[in-house]
């Protein structure tokens, strides 16, 4: 056992995935892991620290995942870790409730004024599952209202897609989904405002909630136009639904109140995640007292979780939040992330490839189109093979971004002017080997 993490030679991720899809399904213990969709062998973390990882061969990278986003200061963070150390002298787990859960909740709710009441939970699926079914509690409705290309978790209610036609009921996306779990739930097209329309005068009477990525980042870097994101919320109200921002990955990502704050919206749930655990698995779901307060134990909605408001979790959290709420923290991590996005755009217009990026705060994407996509559709026009030209290219050169044409990336706090140089110099000499678009 000790050999495997002195290993040295180039084939040690190939064995660690080989060792990995005999007990493991796939060899990963999340889909997006795997590389399928870009080829190659994972790469398996030995340590981290910092903007960067070490693999199993002892490569170093360029961290532009950050566990998918809660490492916003970077790994290791000293006041972090020296929370996370007292937290676990402590005690791992108690089920009982602890006085940080209180503090943490506290540091949410003063941070994101849509929110009176917040219930901790563990996950950001167990957030957007539980905030779901409070909807549906709170309005006595069935009906829920998401978008295409937005992922909320991996709840059979939301494991769903767009059909064809306007306000189409969706389909199941994943088996083990059965037809008449997913009859609730209508799927429209995002940034689409006829439609959006339409499916409230058709049902708006029947619809609880609409769920919404006000950012999303699971179709990588879209933003909700403000008018969009204004009809939503002015549809919500005349109609009765409920607004449920999920913000796990946006949540204290794009900035100190959210994408709530940046949007100037005000939901009437938010769900978050990432962030507030700083790496921990943590993850959170509030809104206005009247309607938290239709959960158990005081109202008719159950929801409950042994590891919920973990000691060590909402520890790390607590630490995360504090750091991140200094002075000058955004403007200087906003900065960073501009600095990338425009030197990538700037390295491809230099060799005459279609390119188009976005950031807020710490959270960027980008695509091989030339003009930003509004929607998932438009995001699928992009040539999936250059994608995986980029990605390998960069990884070669000791650069680590998603490895998946459909994920958002992350620049962290620790991230220097000389790792943003480093990758624009890098995806230059991709993209000058490239041959010319089509």
């Amino acid at each position: 056992m000790t050999a495997l993490f002195t290993m040295s030679d180039h084939n040690a991720n190939d064995i660690l995935f080989e060792r990995a899809r005999a007990v493991i399904p796939g060899g990963v213990n999340s889909p997006v892991r795997a590389f399928r969709a870009v080829g190659g062998t994972p790469r398996f973390v030995q340590r981290a620290q910092g903007a960067y990882f070490w693999d199993a061969a002892g490569q170093r990278y360029i961290d532009y995942i950050g566990s998918w986003g809660p490492m916003i200061l970077g790994h290791g963070h000293p006041a972090v870790v020296e929370a996370v150390q007292r937290a676990v002298t402590d005690g791992f787990s108690f089920g009982a409730p602890t006085e940080r859960e209180i503090e943490l909740a506290e540091a949410i709710l003063a941070l994101l004024p849509s929110m009176e009441m917040v219930r901790l939970v563990s996950s950001g699926t167990e957030a957007a599952m539980s905030a779901l079914r409070l909807a549906r509690g709170a309005t006595d409705r069935k009906y829920i209202i998401k978008f295409e290309g937005c992922y909320h978790g991996h709840a059979d209610a939301l494991l769903v897609k767009a059909g064809s036609g306007l306000a189409t009921f969706g389909n199941p996306t994943s088996a083990g989904v059965p037809p008449e779990v997913v009859q609730h739930t209508l799927v429209l097209e995002y940034n689409n405002i006829a439609q959006l329309e339409e499916a409230f005068t058709l049902h708006g009477h029947e619809i609880a909630g609409l769920m919404i990525e006000a950012i999303a980042g699971n179709m990588n870097f879209v933003r909700a136009g403000s008018d969009f994101a204004k009809r939503c919320r002015e549809l919500c109200t005349q109609h009765g639904a409920l607004l449920i921002f999920d913000e796990v990955m946006t949540g204290f990502r794009v900035g100190l109140h959210g994408a709530q704050g940046v949007l100037g919206i005000r939901p009437d749930l938010t769900v978050l995640g990432k962030v507030i655990g700083g790496g921990m698995p943590l993850a959170a779901f509030g809104g206005p007292r009247a309607i938290m307060e239709q959960l158990a134990p005081l109202g008719p909605v159950y929801q409950a979780g042994t590891l919920s408001g973990n000691p060590v979790a909402t520890a790390c959290g607590l630490a995360t939040l504090k750091e991140i709420a200094k002075p000058g923290f955004y403007e200087a991590l906003s900065q960073k992330t501009r600095s990338l996005v425009e030197g990538l755009k700037a390295a491809a217009a230099a060799e005459g490839q279609p390119f188009s990026a976005d950031s807020e705060g710490g959270m960027f994407g980008f695509f091989l189109l030339n003009e930003l996509p509004q929607n998932y559709a438009e995001v699928m026009t992009t040539d999936s093979a250059r994608f995986n030209m980029l990605f390998h290219g960069l990884l070669e050169r000791g650069v680590y971004i998603a490895p998946a044409l459909y994920e958002a990336g992350f620049v962290s706090a620790a991230h220097s002017d000389e790792d943003i140089a480093a990758t624009i110099e890098a995806a230059r000499q991709i993209f000058s080997k490239a041959a010319p678009p089509k």
